[in-house]
C-alpha cells in the first residue's frame, strides 16, 4: 500500500519504521525539507519528500504534526491522493506546553474536528494517545491474549476500517470510539490517553471519559 506520512517526529518516525518493515511504500515529509530526512530514508527505505508531495498516490495519509502547525500545511496537501484516501490525525491539543490557545477547541470543538476543518478533508483519529516506542515494541499477533488496543474515531466507515486494518497489521487490536464528535473521549486527560490496555480496558476507559476539559489541558 502507498502511505504518506506528514511529520517525522516520534510517532511519524516510528510509523515509518514499522510500515516500511511490513512492506508498505512509504513517503515521509517534515517541515524542514526532505534533505533533513536522509538518515530515516536510508534506515527504512522510505522516500523522503516535501509535505506537498507526501500524499501523491497514497491510500492512507498520516498527519502527525503539532496542532499549531496544521494551518501551515501546504494548500491542497491531499491533492494526488487516491479518491478513497483515509487520513489519520494523530494530533493533540497542548495549549500550555506548545500550541497556545485555539479558540474553537476551547469552545468545545473536538481536536480532530478542528484539524479536519483546517485541511478540508475528513480524518480518522488514531495513535494520538499511543506512546511512540510502543509502535516499535508492543505489536503482537492477532489473537494474542492481552493484545494492546488503540481507540479509533471517525465518521467514514470505510476509512475507519482501512485504518483499523492497518493498525491490526502493526500488531494492535482496535476499539471503535465512535464518530469524530465523540473523539473527545480519547483526547489528552481522558482515561484512554496513554492507556496500554486490551480491547476490554480501552472500551471501559472510553466509557468512563468526561467531556469536561480539566485546567491542565486548557489555555
Amino acid at each position: 500500500m502507498k502511505i504518506g506520512i506528514i511529520g517525522a517526529g516520534n510517532i511519524g518516525g516510528n510509523l515509518t519504521r514499522r510500515l516500511t518493515a511490513l512492506g508498505h511504500d512509504v513517503s515521509v515529509a517534515n517541515s524542514r525539507g526532505p534533505e533533513t530526512l536522509k538518515d530515516l530514508a536510508e534506515e527504512t527505505g522510505a522516500t523522503a519528500v516535501t509535505a506537498a508531495e507526501a500524499a501523491r498516490g497514497a491510500r492512507i495519509v498520516v498527519v502527525t504534526v503539532p496542532l499549531k502547525s496544521v494551518p501551515d500545511l501546504p494548500s491542497g496537501i491531499l491533492d494526488g491522493a487516491t479518491d478513497d484516501v483515509a487520513v489519520i490525525d494523530t494530533g493533540n491539543y497542548y495549549p500550555q506546553q506548545r500550541d497556545g490557545r485555539i479558540a474553537a477547541i476551547e469552545d468545545g470543538l473536538t481536536e480532530s474536528r478542528w484539524t479536519e476543518k483546517q485541511i478540508g478533508h475528513p480524518v480518522i483519529k488514531a495513535f494520538n494517545g499511543t506512546y511512540a516506542q510502543d509502535i516499535l515494541d508492543n505489536g503482537r499477533p492477532q489473537g494474542t491474549p492481552g493484545r494492546q488496543a488503540l481507540p479509533v474515531a471517525g465518521d467514514d466507515p470505510a476509512a475507519k476500517q482501512a485504518v483499523r486494518d492497518l493498525i491490526d497489521q502493526l500488531g494492535f487490536d482496535t476499539v471503535d470510539a465512535g464518530g469524530l464528535d465523540e473523539s473527545w473521549r480519547q483526547q489528552p486527560g481522558t482515561p484512554v490517553y496513554g492507556n496500554r490496555g486490551d480491547a476490554d480496558a480501552i472500551t471501559k476507559a472510553l466509557a468512563d471519559a468526561s467531556p469536561e476539559r480539566t485546567a491542565e489541558w486548557r489555555a
